[in-house]
């Protein structure tokens, strides 16, 4: 097969029973799931060099539609090398049009599940709370660069069992939403402080984000930690400038100039390892005095760092213990060129030296912003190339196996993890007619455990009775209407592996 970069546009992967063309809609449906754009599962691309989305390639991003839902989600091209063994569970993103909106996809790129709240949604993915698997995002408001909003978590069945807020009046920002082991939620904010900014090229009496770390305590929302980042590290350390020409960067809140550029937060135990961007550094503070320890990178490095361990504008730094960071670089800015990686370094404390351990690189993908690297078991690994729309899963080996491309215009961060749900809401129908064939469409947002699905229809909405069952095919499923003039109202039922009954959608009337 061709790869996606070589198709005027991705083949329909056909997963039930019904297929109809757009035009015999009128535009309406296609694909068995009732999807427009479809899904396809394609040999590995030969990666190519991206460069900054331009403006209007929002545009050009193709979403799936559905009969039963309004939900949507763009479309997603998966592919996977002969023999690929992507690791279980399945794939948690946040694909970028005109909003970050946070979903789970199978190894098919088919969604699981859709966030339904309509505002940015970034961060999306599985964390423990109170010893239980749940469900976190940020979600809020994204404006230059950062972003206003809460952190939710989520139990299995999708309720919403806790909000995080920012302490001392600060908002969360998009870039951090981790939970830790004490039940607390690490976060980043991004105040508008009044700073000297003569030493960047801005104005002496002038405006930027202070950038602080708070960790809060979930159940209570009490401040445990409040770390004013330019406390310790001197404007001065920003790799940013405000060019000569620009006399409006620094000069207001509105035009906030951004010299730090805080982007994660991880836990060890008495101490946080903290990413910040613009200054091209990671720190580790102490996690109750907010003491220095040190810094790996930047202007003023405490480690001496082997040259091919060296990083730039990264994101997602991660501790692993027995001095094993990993982080992605994303290796330059806009116009570098530069090939973004993700990158797994060996840290020696004592002699304060910083090695490479592993480099994940696939072809000349550039992500210039965003971007994560996550390891995953059996020495597998997961790379999200950020601004770069994809994302790479490699072996053990370090050989790629298995990614998506035309991730919207790119997704924040790119995880995989198992995830076991059953929502409380309950299932979604709706009827269309299908080149003359009345025909049931159903799905279940988030529901994890749906194999298969039976058609109940009669004349009377109280006494209906199974008409017709079909293997779950995707997010949506279609099922012909048996007997249709005398079906006047319908009901679904979802079934899990031993064909017993899930969940019941509410009686529709045949339309």
């Amino acid at each position: 097969m061709s790869s996606p970069e070589d198709q005027e546009k991705p083949k329909i992967r056909r997963r039930g029973f019904v297929t109809v063309s757009l035009a015999a809609l009128g535009g309406a449906i296609v694909g068995a799931g009732a999807t427009w754009g479809g899904v396809q599962l394609v040999p590995a691309p030969a990666p190519k060099e991206t460069t900054k989305p331009k403006k209007s390639d929002d545009d050009h991003v193709e979403f799936n539609r559905f009969v039963s839902t309004a939900l949507t989600v763009p479309v997603v091209t998966a592919w996977a090398a002969d023999g690929a063994t992507p690791a279980p569970g399945y794939v948690f993103l946040s694909p970028r049009d005109q909003i970050f909106t946070a979903a789970i996809l199978d190894n098919d790129g088919e969604p699981v599940w859709i966030s339904p709240n309509g505002i940015d949604s970034t961060d999306v993915r599985v964390q423990t709370y109170e010893g239980k698997p749940v469900l976190t995002y940020w979600a809020g408001r994204v404006a230059s660069g950062n972003g206003h909003g809460t952190g939710t978590i989520l139990d299995s069945s999708y309720r919403e069992i806790a909000t995080v807020h920012g302490g001392s009046g600060a908002l969360p920002d998009l870039h951090e939403f981790h939970l830790t082991d004490r039940d607390t939620a690490l976060i980043t904010t991004y105040p508008v402080a009044r700073l000297d900014l003569s030493s960047v090229g801005g104005p002496q009496d002038g405006y930027a984000f202070a950038c602080r770390v708070q960790e809060i305590d979930v159940a209570t929302g009490a401040v445990l930690l409040d770390w004013n980042i330019l406390d310790d590290i001197a404007i001065i350390e920003s790799l940013k400038r405000i060019d000569g020409d620009d006399d409006e960067t620094g000069s207001s809140p509105e035009n906030a100039f951004d010299p730090i550029h805080v982007n994660s937060i991880d836990d060890d135990g008495d101490r946080l390892i903290i990413s910040c961007r613009h200054t091209c550094a990671i720190y580790a503070i102490d996690r109750t005095t907010a003491q220095l320890h040190w810094r790996l990178g930047g202007k003023k490095s405490d480690f001496e760092i082997e040259k091919d361990a060296e990083f730039s504008w990264q994101h997602d730094a991660r501790w692993h213990g027995d001095g094993h960071l990993s982080l992605f670089d994303n290796a330059g800015v806009s116009g570098d060129h530069a090939v973004s990686a993700g990158l797994v370094l060996n840290l020696d404390e004592d002699a304060m030296t910083a090695t490479l351990d592993t480099a994940y690189r696939y072809g000349k993908y550039e992500g210039y912003a965003m971007g994560n690297t996550q390891l995953l078991e059996g020495g597998r690994a997961m790379v999200g190339w950020g601004s770069a729309p994809s994302a790479t899963e490699f072996d053990a080996e370090g050989n790629a196996d298995f990614g998506f491309t035309t991730i919207g215009s790119g997704s924040y961060r790119t995880y995989r993890f198992e995830w076991d749900a059953t929502p409380a809401t309950v299932p979604d129908l709706a009827t269309l007619s299908v080149k003359g064939e009345p025909t049931a469409f159903m799905s279940w947002n988030g529901a994890t455990r749906v194999v298969s699905w039976a058609l109940l229809t009669g004349a009377d909405a109280t006494s209906l009775a199974e008409v017709a069952t079909a293997q779950r095919a995707g997010f949506e499923t279609a099922i012909t209407i048996p007997d249709a003039d005398s079906a006047a109202y319908l009901q679904v039922e979802a079934r899990d592996s031993q064909g017993a009954a899930l969940a019941t959608s509410r009686v529709v009337a045949m339309s």
